[in-house]
């Protein structure tokens, strides 16, 4: 019998490693392909940026900052109630995925989150692409760059509250 050479050792090999890269392939969203993730039920909006899901309680969605509607201690901020019916649209009584960060809660103890509709929506990021929200930089965040992105072309498309006042 002949011993295999160099090349059929190199080959083994790459199929080994091709083989743990795939086994290890992530898709966009983050999850192990082929893996189903859990997903949550939405219970309730409480306002454009912040949540109740199932299981979790309430949840801030991570990057996203909506004028505010629920403050005792300010007004109802200008395309507030807007930016809350739109979550609320997009979200409520909707099963959704969800994605941590780097950091899990908030000073508030809220969840921080991504949250994915079962299409793969960032709801965090629609809710800048449709001009209700826009990217809160305060802190650092995985897809920062990619939501000021996303403000930018809200803002020079005028959605929502980048739309010139009447």
């Amino acid at each position: 019998m002949i011993s295999p050479g160099p090349a059929v050792h190199l080959l083994t090999n790459i199929s080994r490693i091709l083989l743990v890269l795939a086994l290890l392939h992530t898709t966009a969203r983050g999850g192990v392909a082929g893996v189903a993730e859990p997903t949550y039920l939405v219970t309730r909006v409480v306002d454009g940026d912040t949540i109740v899901v199932e299981g979790i309680g309430k949840v801030r969605l991570i990057g996203v900052d909506t004028p505010e509607t629920v403050d005792p201690r300010r007004p109802v901020q200008r395309f507030g109630r807007e930016a809350s019916a739109f979550t609320k649209r997009l979200v409520e009584g909707k099963h959704v995925r969800v994605e941590y960060d780097w950091n899990r809660k908030d000073k508030y103890q809220r969840t921080l989150a991504y949250i994915y509709l079962p299409d793969g929506t960032l709801v965090n990021e629609e809710i800048i692409r449709q001009g209700f929200g826009f990217a809160y930089t305060r802190f650092p965040f995985k897809y920062m760059k990619q939501f000021r992105a996303t403000e930018r072309e809200a803002r020079a498309k005028q959605r929502g509250l980048w739309a010139p006042v009447p």
